[in-house]
């Protein structure tokens, strides 16, 4: 039995949405979700998985351009933009901190709810670091 979490980060690389799929699911069936969820942004990053045709036009729609690499196995490979891209790392960073929460890491919630509620919890507890007071 494995997860899934789907995160969508914001400049800071604080979570603003979260999502979470069986571990066997594709990674492209999460995603419209997500990206139907936001609001107006001028970049959507993401990695080679969230690779679609229909989810870049998604983004397109929306008012913002899609930096996504194409998976190697296609003919017709889009360019990205690498500066924009290496704002990857901000997503990879938020999930290295879940990583640090013991009951996240190892799984500990057997419901998926429960385990979406506590990567939830530990989401807002990176949230309130972020802004508390250093006075």
């Amino acid at each position: 039995m494995s997860t899934k979490i789907h995160a969508v980060v914001d400049e800071a690389g604080l979570p603003i949405r979260l999502s979470l799929t069986a571990g066997q699911a594709s990674d492209k069936a999460a995603a419209p979700a997500l990206v139907d969820s936001l609001k107006t942004a001028a970049h959507v990053v993401a990695d080679r998985g969230y690779d679609a045709l229909s989810l870049v036009e998604q983004i397109r729609s929306r008012g913002a351009e899609a930096h996504i690499p194409t998976q190697r196995n296609r003919k017709a490979q889009r360019s990205v933009n690498r500066a924009i891209y290496s704002q990857r790392n901000l997503v990879e960073r938020y999930f290295n901190k879940l990583k640090h929460f013991r009951r996240i890491a190892t799984r500990f919630d057997k419901l998926a709810r429960n385990y979406l509620a506590a990567v939830a919890i530990a989401s807002v507890r990176l949230w309130t670091r972020a802004y508390e007071s250093t006075t």
